[in-house]
């Protein structure tokens, strides 16, 4: 069946934060996994400084815990107590909404009352109990499209948010299992899970994860981020998650795939370029559904 949700309906709200057609540019920024608050705080401090010296919206993104290692020796995080402690402090010090990654339904309500933003990822994507506690906490959410789902296929997923009449909706798309260790990013995915009527945001740095490529641990490019990140914009997604580190090779999780935080602000005002070039020059194919009909 067509999708019928126009674009103009596309909007959610962060706190003081909209994100969606004709607002700022929304970015999730921060490192795959807490390690340190002094750490994380040195991240956050610029990922804030970058946000308001260039006026986009930031929110601050760190995961408590790992669950999805490829190995059961590698690091998971300070877990949820510690690590909800820590994003309350990075708040607290910094003023920026935090959000993370929830894995079970209590965490979820644990999570609820701290975080501003809360995350499933792309793996839970369809784990109804998980989604419908999100959702009742009546905080925003921000969904991962499964790697094994197709973007249309989202709308299940909103539908289930939308029922507990929560509108605050983020879909997140960060590529499609391929092939073996591979994962493909199709930009058409944007506009398709926008006709579902919530803002899309690309994560650029999953999107160039080659998951168990090194064996026991996940590889990837973070070369092709920049190239990714740019083709999202031109492709009209309504904000960016992208992780970032001050020494991505020396992080316990996702290192591959990070942006050194020393080139973050370079990629942003690139991408920004983009984003208020098509403002000016918008391309036709953004302006209404471009999926057959099924």
């Amino acid at each position: 069946m067509e999708l019928t949700a126009k674009k103009s309906m596309r909007r959610a709200s962060i706190g003081s934060i909209h994100v969606g057609e004709m607002e700022p540019l929304f970015l999730i920024l921060g490192p795959c996994v807490l390690e340190t608050l002094d750490g994380a705080l040195e991240i956050a401090s610029k990922v804030r400084e970058i946000g308001l010296k260039h006026s986009v919206s930031v929110v601050f993104k760190a995961s408590f815990d790992k669950a999805n290692r490829t190995s059961g020796k590698s690091y998971r995080g300070p877990g949820l107590d510690q690590g909800l402690e820590m994003l309350a402090e990075i708040r607290r010090r910094t003023g920026l909404p935090v959000t993370t990654d929830v894995h079970e339904c209590h965490q979820a309500e644990t999570a609820g009352k701290i975080l501003d933003l809360i995350q499933i990822p792309a793996f839970l994507a369809r784990q109804t109990d998980l989604v419908l506690t999100a959702a009742k906490t009546g905080k925003p959410v921000n969904i991962k499209k499964g790697q094994f789902m197709a973007p249309w296929d989202m709308k299940n997923v909103a539908a289930k948010v939308r029922e507990t009449g929560n509108s605050n909706l983020l879909l997140t798309e960060r590529g499609t299992s391929f092939g073996y260790n591979t994962l493909v990013s199709d930009m058409r995915a944007i506009p398709w899970m926008q006709d579902i009527g919530s803002p899309v945001i690309f994560d650029a740095t999953h999107s160039v994860q080659m998951p168990g490529g090194a064996g026991d641990r996940t590889s990837g490019d973070r070369r092709m981020v920049p190239i990714l990140a740019a083709s999202a914009i031109s492709a009209g997604c309504d904000g960016l998650f992208l992780e970032t580190h001050p020494e991505p090779d020396k992080s316990p999780s996702d290192g591959p795939n990070m942006v050194p935080l020393d080139e973050l602000e370079q990629l942003v005002v690139g991408c920004l370029a983009i984003r208020n070039a098509l403002k000016t020059h918008p391309l036709p194919c953004l302006q209404g559904s471009t999926r057959p009909a099924k």
